[in-house]
């Protein structure tokens, strides 16, 4: 059997600076290199720990272990899905079958829009806001994670993720995360979030 491969940091998919006006290249180095590139190594060192508990039968130490792995998995994941959330040529509108979605289940961009900014502002402390789809009510769905990876709908396919963990924005916007969101929703990547609504929806629904 193969060995399983390590996970890596991926790159960003635009230059440092290319979202300046809302991130500066300082705020995407420090988040993307420091913040991102140290769960992706303690994700790896986590599996790396699990294996080894698992090998030599230490079995008390497993479930903090696993939650770990819970946490800077889910860090990872979210991370990688909030680079790719996001270009210097985004905002605008979704199109497409994600826009028929949008329409139906939130009556309008107006209607995701504040419902998606309500829910990142109440999100206590630090933690996600999602657009997802879940398969099982064929609906999109807002929802929230605290931290990375606790109140999560489980199921559901993330298609655009905002992260407001205060290392996410608090250098360019101290304490004003309603003007972080703002922005964000200027440089959404909606093209993106198309391509994951489209890869997901069909087979995640079969599989239900």
């Amino acid at each position: 059997m193969m060995k399983p491969t390590l996970y890596e940091l991926p790159s960003l998919p635009y230059s440092p600076d290319a979202l300046d006006g809302f991130l500066t290249a300082e705020m995407l180095e420090l988040h993307h290199d420091k913040h991102h590139a140290d769960d992706v190594s303690k994700l790896n060192a986590t599996l790396a720990a699990i294996a080894g508990a698992r090998s030599e039968n230490r079995t008390a130490e497993l479930p903090a272990l696993h939650r770990r792995l819970a946490f800077h998995g889910s860090s990872h994941v979210l991370h990688s899905l909030y680079w790719t959330s996001m270009s210097p040529a985004g905002g605008g509108k979704p199109v497409g079958e994600l826009a028929r979605a949008v329409e139906r289940d939130f009556g309008g961009m107006a209607g995701l829009r504040r419902q998606f900014l309500s829910v990142c502002e109440g999100v206590e402390r630090e933690g996600w806001g999602i657009l997802a789809y879940e398969p099982i009510g064929d609906r999109l769905i807002v929802t929230s994670v605290e931290g990375h990876h606790g109140a999560g709908f489980q199921g559901a396919a993330p298609l655009m993720v905002c992260d407001v963990w205060e290392h996410a924005y608090y250098l360019g916007y101290r304490n004003r995360r309603a003007q972080y969101l703002q922005g964000f929703f200027e440089v959404i990547d909606w093209q993106s979030a198309n391509l994951r609504f489209e890869r997901v929806c069909r087979p995640v629904q079969a599989a239900f």
